[in-house]
């Protein structure tokens, strides 16, 4: 399993060997002792999310405020996404920079995306991914920010339309979240995932 840093401190690409016979392929999609090596804790999976897109579908910008914040761990069983990831910490040397990795059933990627990191989802060809999540859903914690908001300006692929939920669409800049003290701190996440390292 290859596990490579991202532009975005606390995100990772993920790329496990796959062993192919006559009866097909075999790899390990997630392993935490070896994520564990490259993040500096275990990650603790509380829940799974399957999530079924048509290509256009554009899911995100999404976050999670205060503690308990929550990671993912995404990777495609079907079709081909785009995978962001955008540092929404204020203070972060990259705060407002993203980073993007394909996801598909070919080389079976998967994207670690940290607590307090924005993450959104572009479907490229008809798909199914999943993710893996260190928390359960907390409904008052969870945030978003524009997934077209120019000021980031995700790099879509050419002649995508991007289909986004109402919910999306109406969530604020990350300019507007900024002035609503809405986006974590790089400060307070790394203090939660120390603490994460020390228990």
């Amino acid at each position: 399993m290859d596990i490579r840093p991202l532009s975005v401190a606390g995100a990772f690409e993920v790329t496990p060997r796959q062993l192919h016979d006559s009866r097909g392929t075999f790899a390990e999609g997630f392993r935490a002792d070896h994520l564990a090596g490259a993040i500096g804790h275990e990650m603790r999976v509380r829940q799974t999310n399957i999530s079924v897109s048509r290509a256009g579908a554009l899911r995100g910008i999404h976050y999670s405020r205060v503690p308990p914040y929550q990671a993912k761990y995404v990777t495609a069983m079907s079709g081909v996404f785009l995978d962001f990831v955008v540092d929404l910490r204020v203070g972060s040397p990259t705060f407002g920079q993203w980073d993007s990795v394909v996801l598909d059933a070919v080389d079976r990627r998967a994207v670690y995306v940290a607590e307090g990191l924005g993450h959104a989802l572009a479907c490229i060809e008809d798909g199914t991914a999943v993710y893996l999540c260190s928390e359960v859903f907390n409904p008052a914690g969870e945030r978003g920010v524009n997934p077209l908001d120019p000021a980031i300006g995700l790099a879509l692929p050419d002649g995508f339309v991007p289909i986004v939920s109402d919910k999306d669409a109406a969530a604020p800049t990350l300019e507007a979240a900024g002035e609503r003290r809405e986006l974590p701190t790089l400060e307070a996440c790394a203090a939660f995932i120390g603490s994460l390292a020390d228990g």
